[in-house]
């Protein structure tokens, strides 16, 4: 059944399921299934997945990296010196801003500022996203009226 779910993501029939900060590619090995981190979320984007494992639910809101979900875990699968994401958001071309309509709901969800609004004359300020600034945290995907941002997987860098 695993095995199935992960063609079905490469196919891109399921979205890619979305572990909790500062976790690596063995998390689901280490992980006790407890769900403290759950419980520990105060933006409640930590939700139980499939098999029981936490995964990230970033529909209703972003991640504050506020650092929670690992100060509970006792299995000691989050690893702080890590990057917290390893992805960043990218901004598609049905975002309505792109289509001349004036919004700016990422720009004010984005807290490090990752994501501005340049002026035009005679028309709406058009997004420009700096990946260096994003820290993937998410907080943009819930307010875009046109689910136009979506994560990106990036290289990790040591």
């Amino acid at each position: 059944m695993l095995a199935r779910r992960t063609l079905l993501r490469r196919l891109g029939g399921a979205p890619d399921v979305r572990r909790p900060p500062w976790t690596a590619s063995d998390f689901l090995e280490g992980c006790s299934r407890c769900n403290a981190c759950v419980d520990a979320c105060p933006e409640q984007v930590l939700r139980i997945g499939d098999g029981g494992f936490p995964q990230l639910d970033f529909s209703h809101a972003g991640c504050s990296l506020c650092g929670e979900c690992a100060s509970v875990c006792k299995a000691g699968v989050f690893d702080l010196a890590r990057q917290a994401f390893a992805w960043h958001a990218h901004i598609d071309e049905h975002c309505l801003a792109l289509a001349g309509i004036h919004c700016r709901s990422c720009d004010d969800a984005c807290e490090p500022r990752a994501i501005r609004f340049r002026p035009q004359l005679g028309g709406a300020a058009l997004p420009t996203l700096d990946t260096d600034l994003c820290n993937g945290c998410g907080a943009c995907l819930a307010p875009c009226p046109g689910n136009a941002i979506h994560l990106t997987r990036e290289a990790i860098h040591a």
